[in-house]
């Protein structure tokens, strides 16, 4: 019975994994090969997801191993609290973009570091602003920020149940 309980948690530890690395390599994918520069906000995203999805990865080869399944259940928990920042930040973000809120001020553009004036405004002509509160792209009705919400909650909940389930 005790075999039972990890595989148990893996089908939603796999799930949750393939869920955001998906999503990870998408927004990559949207930003070189569909020329869709990020924002500040959306850079801020994304760091839940490097933080998490290897986190996740050492938890589902503990399970899979069959091993530690104690240290894979905190593992479990400890990924679900990244993703659980990235809910918050994705609902922020997507909260800007609908004007429920304002977006952070200083988003927009990077700062320019530079020697002279003359390289100053070389840089100012080439830099391209990119706005938190305006949506480059929805897709059934939701930017990537919103679609950012949808996939947070559903692998913090995954995880959670994962990490926290009985037996």
């Amino acid at each position: 019975m005790a075999d039972s309980i990890p595989t148990r948690r893996l089908p939603l530890a796999l799930f949750s994994f393939v869920i955001g690395l998906a999503a990870i390599l998408g927004a990559w994918g949207f930003q070189i090969f569909g020329g869709y520069a990020p924002c500040k906000l959306c850079l801020e995203e994304r760091i839940p997801y490097y933080l998490g999805l290897p986190v996740l990865l050492v938890a589902i080869l503990l399970l899979a191993a069959g091993k530690f399944e104690r240290l894979a259940r905190v593992l479990l928990v400890l990924a679900a609290l990244a993703f659980l920042v990235g809910l918050g930040l994705a609902i922020y973000h997507a909260g800007a973009e609908w004007k429920f809120w304002l977006g952070p001020a200083d988003c927009g553009g990077g700062t320019a570091t530079t020697g002279n004036a003359g390289d100053l405004l070389a840089q100012i002509g080439k830099t391209k602003v990119v706005s938190c509160t305006d949506a480059a792209l929805r897709v059934l009705g939701l930017s990537f920020a919103g679609w950012n919400v949808v996939v947070t909650a559903v692998v913090t909940a995954a995880l959670l149940r994962a990490g926290l389930r009985k037996g």
